[in-house]
C-alpha cells in the first residue's frame, strides 16, 4: 500500500512538471494551456492556498485540488502530446534543481501577499 502511494505521489510530481511544459508548448489547446499553467503553478509553488499546519484542511487541498486539476488538464491535452510532455518531464527530472527558480517563486508569492496586504490596509482604513 505504501509503495503504491509513493508511486502515485511521484506521478503527481512528474505530471506537475509535465503540465508546466504543456502550458508553454504552442501545440497545446488554449483552454488546456490555461488550466495546465494554473495547476502547475499551484502544484509547484512552495506556498499553499490553505497552509498545511491547519488541521485536515491544510492537506485537503494537496489531496483533492491538485490531483483534480491535473486530471482535468490531462484530459484536455491530446494523448500523443501528453506522452511527449511526460518524456520531457522525465528528462528534466534527471537534471540538477534550480535554487534561483525557487527564490523567484517565493519572491512572487511574497510580492502578491504584500500587495494584498497594502490593498487591505487602504480598503479597511
Amino acid at each position: 500500500m505504501l509503495k503504491r502511494v509513493k508511486q502515485w505521489a511521484r506521478r503527481l510530481k512528474r505530471d506537475g512538471v509535465t503540465l508546466w511544459i504543456a502550458a508553454r508548448d504552442p501545440r497545446t489547446p488554449r483552454l488546456a494551456k490555461v488550466i495546465a499553467a494554473a495547476v502547475a503553478a499551484y502544484a509547484l509553488s512552495p506556498v499553499d492556498l490553505v497552509p498545511d499546519f491547519i488541521p485536515i484542511l491544510g492537506y485537503l487541498d494537496d489531496l483533492l485540488i491538485v490531483p483534480a486539476g491535473i486530471a482535468l488538464a490531462v484530459r484536455l491535452i491530446p494523448p500523443d502530446l501528453m506522452n511527449d510532455f511526460r518524456r520531457q518531464a522525465d528528462e528534466r527530472a534527471a537534471r540538477p534543481r534550480s535554487l534561483s527558480g525557487a527564490v523567484v517563486i517565493v519572491c512572487v508569492w511574497i510580492s502578491c501577499l504584500a500587495a494584498l496586504g497594502f490593498w487591505a490596509l487602504r480598503y479597511f482604513r
